[in-house]
């Protein structure tokens, strides 16, 4: 397990080409705020979008995923950890303010691509056309933002 790439991986290589050949930029392995041993794969620190691409057998995509015949306990209590792990990053980086987006490593790049597009449009909007809501007691204008939100596109069972 020690020699397999935790970083750096086919599909995030690829996606992260899109994204900068359409002109983001973005922090890689990005340390998640309050959890030093946890990492962002694509952060866009500005808009507070993170991005995971999830590997099949690691975080158990129901498509891909299996779990090895040897060891058959061990692994799956292993894997169920890995998605309890994912779930707490989630919980945390939402707490933050931040909106969370996982693909599965056979999504396609062009999907990563066009999604996170999307999010970081509707985050940059948010951002510059603040919502102006009435305050009754005071009579005056307040700016509000939309709840940041978990986009799990390949549906985590969690």
């Amino acid at each position: 397990m020690s020699r397999l790439p935790r970083r750096d991986t086919g599909p995030e290589l690829a996606a992260r080409r899109l994204l900068h050949a359409a002109g983001y930029r973005y922090r890689v392995c990005f340390p998640v705020p309050g959890a030093p041993r946890r990492s962002i794969d694509v952060a866009f620190t500005r808009s507070k979008v993170a991005v995971f691409i999830d590997g099949c057998f690691w975080h158990g995509c129901p498509e891909h995923g299996e779990v090895p015949m040897a060891n058959n306990a061990w692994w799956a209590a292993k894997l169920a950890k890995n998605a309890v792990r994912d779930r707490a990053t989630n919980e945390q980086l939402l707490a933050d303010g931040w909106t969370v987006l996982r693909f599965w490593e056979h999504t396609g790049a062009e999907e990563v691509l066009s999604r996170t597009i999307a999010v970081l449009r509707s985050r940059e909007m948010l951002a510059t056309a603040p919502i102006i809501c009435l305050d009754e007691d005071t009579r005056s204008y307040r700016s509000g933002n939309q709840a940041p939100r978990t986009i799990d596109s390949h549906q985590l069972m969690l």
